[in-house]
């Protein structure tokens, strides 16, 4: 298991956002050399967790518990074949493209080490939106994304540091529970009975599933 890239993005001006200020930080690309990666602080307030990558809609993006967005590239090779056209790294808008590691099954709070001192914890998937759309240029780009159920991982910095393309990737720690990232997003989109099933991953979970899981429940006497 490897990090095949680092990919940055800078705040670009564009017709297709839903951010008031009409810029987003979606276009990531592939960088050279070592990123320096730290918890950028709370939601709506902090930004990426990456040095020099931006993060234009702090309300919906960004924060200690989204400081990081990974993407398998094997998920990416899959739609490739679909839509018929290549995708580079860093086409999702992910800030990390790996390979051989199982992004979509890895388990809410599992540990990955990236390089020799990075620590990140996953939290939930990626919720796609109108921006997304309009970057891909695809017709019904969240809705065939949604029904894919390969959302990528956002992640939270556990232990800071630098990495860089190249970079090994350990799984360091794995919970017991099975509630995964596949799971967590049909969860809160396209599967809403599954939600209480969320609460077993407990703190590690993003707060905003944490909640809709808990009024779930709570609402239906599970």
């Amino acid at each position: 298991m490897k990090l095949l890239s680092v990919n940055l993005g800078r705040a670009k001006a564009v017709p297709y956002t839903d951010n008031p200020e009409g810029v987003t930080g979606i276009d990531k690309q592939p960088v050279d050399g070592p990123v320096r990666v730290s918890a950028p602080g709370p939601k709506g307030v902090g930004g990426s967790g990456l040095a020099g990558d931006a993060v234009c809609k702090l309300e919906h993006h960004g924060g200690d518990d989204q400081a990081v967005y990974a993407m398998a590239r094997e998920d990416l090779d899959a739609w490739e074949r679909e839509l018929g056209r290549p995708l580079a790294h860093g086409a999702f808008g992910e800030n990390l493209t790996t390979e051989g590691l199982d992004v979509c099954g890895a388990r809410i709070g599992e540990r990955w080490r990236i390089g020799p001192a990075v620590v990140l914890e996953v939290t939930c998937g990626r919720i796609p939106c109108r921006t997304f759309q309009g970057h891909l240029g695809e017709k019904q780009w969240v809705k065939r994304f949604t029904q894919r159920g390969a959302p990528g991982a956002y992640l939270r910095v556990i232990e800071p540091g630098e990495i860089r393309a190249g970079d090994p990737v350990e799984i360091v720690h794995r919970p017991e529970h099975d509630v995964t990232v596949a799971l967590q997003f049909r969860a809160v989109t396209t599967e809403r009975t599954l939600l209480p099933r969320l609460l077993a991953a407990g703190e590690a979970l993003h707060p905003d599933s944490r909640r809709q899981a808990r009024e779930y429940a709570e609402q239906h006497g599970v």
